[in-house]
């Protein structure tokens, strides 16, 4: 499977809540790490997913949202994973970051370069990519 989307993870289900229109799916990636995803229940059911199954999860880069110095901030996005800024390619306006996290897994963020200097970013400086659940597309292997 080709896609565009910069971030694919490859990681197993770890804990699924089912409601009445939308599911929350933890997703348990190699090394700690974490993703949890909002899809909606026939979506779950179309995908056969249950605790333990392998999915594939996708995000493309300008939907992760980059932060610095968050110690006393709160967000409704459920996904807040912090790293280390591994590599940053600066184009005309915007710039690909890229993090690596604890666990080995890395997370590429398109972000403006205004920000990027504002957050300060640059290889070594901890950062924390931010991606609300709703932004993560789920698949399975065929």
């Amino acid at each position: 499977m080709k896609v565009s989307a910069r971030n694919i993870f490859k990681g197993r289900v770890d804990a699924l809540k089912n409601g009445a229109v939308n599911s929350e799916v933890r997703i348990a990636l190699p090394g700690g790490d974490a993703l949890v995803a909002i899809i909606t229940l026939a979506s779950v059911q179309s995908l056969e997913l249950a605790v333990g199954k392998e999915v594939i999860a996708l995000v493309k880069a300008p939907w992760v949202m980059l932060m610095t110095e968050h110690a006393d901030i709160r967000l409704s996005a459920r996904n807040c994973l912090t790293g280390t800024v591994k590599a940053i390619e600066l184009g005309a306006v915007n710039a690909e970051v890229t993090l690596s996290l604890a666990g080995g897994t890395q997370i590429a963020a398109v972000v403006t370069r205004e920000a990027v200097a504002e957050l300060g970013l640059k290889p070594g400086v901890t950062a924390t990519a931010v991606i609300k659940a709703s932004n993560i597309i789920l698949g399975v292997p065929a």
